[in-house]
Formats: structure tokens, C-alpha cells, sequence
């Protein structure tokens, strides 16, 4: 079955976590995506492997970056009405506090979608929603179907 087989499944059936499941990448690093009131939610479990500073111990950066544009990717996806995958043209991070050794959870808003390209927001957390670790502002390509 092919990635965009499984999205469109994922979408019929409303569970985005067998999706998550078929990126190679997201399970490496751990991250899984569900629906809870309304919005998807996107979650970096933790693990040892993706800790950058042990001293701390804190997150890689580019581990949370990763998982903001998977998020972003996600939100799209989940979105969208077509079946598509979106290209990624650039992401800007802006890390606001360590990401300590805990779980992460990240939620993308669509700010502007056109026909060809779609920009998308996203805030990382651990604990605290109004509390984020790191946001960042996404720039996709679309192919239109």
C-alpha cells in the first residue's frame, strides 16, 4: 500500500496514527499524531537517543525541528481534501527554551493555503500549551490534483 493509500485511508477512518506509523523517519524518532477536540495533535515521545545535551539533559534541536515540520506536514495533510503530498520549501525555527526530557506535543495552523503553495504554523510544548520550547513557520509547494 502506498503512503498516499494509507493517508486516504487515515482520513476515512479518522485515525491518523496508522499514517504516522508508515513515515520511516516519524517512527525513528518517535512520533505519532492523533485527533483530540477537533485538532491534530502531533507528539515527540521521549527517548534517549534524540537527547542532544545530556548535561542538561535537553532535546537535539534538530530532533524538535524535525518534529515541527513533520507536524506541519501533518496538519496539512489532515486538512487538505486532496490526497497529495506537500514538498517542503523551507521551514525557519525559532527554539524559545530547552526541551527537557519528556514528551513533546506540537499543533500546526494553516495560515494561508493557495493553490499552489501553503503556509503553516506550529508551536511545540511539553508541559503547558501557552508555554512553547519552540515554533516554527513552514513553506510547502502543492500539486494540484
Amino acid at each position: 500500500m502506498t503512503l498516499v493509500e494509507i493517508l486516504d485511508q487515515a482520513r476515512k477512518s479518522g485515525d491518523f496514527s496508522s499514517f504516522a506509523e508508515a513515515i520511516p523517519y516519524a517512527r525513528f524518532i518517535g512520533i505519532s499524531a492523533a485527533e483530540r477536540e477537533g485538532a491534530l495533535i502531533s507528539t515527540l515521545a521521549f527517548r534517549e537517543g534524540n537527547v542532544g545535551n545530556p548535561a542538561l539533559p535537553a532535546l537535539h534541536g534538530g530532533v524538535v525541528g524535525a518534529f515541527l515540520e513533520t507536524a506541519a506536514i501533518f496538519e496539512l495533510l489532515w486538512a487538505r481534501e486532496t490526497v497529495s503530498l506537500p514538498k517542503t520549501i523551507n521551514v525557519t525555527v525559532d527554539y524559545l527554551r530547552p526541551a527537557g526530557p519528556r514528551d513533546c506535543h506540537a499543533r500546526g495552523v494553516i495560515t494561508k493555503q493557495g493553490r499552489r503553495i501553503a503556509n503553516v504554523s506550529v508551536e511545540a510544548w511539553q508541559r503547558d500549551p501557552a508555554n512553547p520550547v519552540a515554533t516554527a513557520n513552514c513553506h510547502f509547494l502543492l500539486r494540484a490534483d
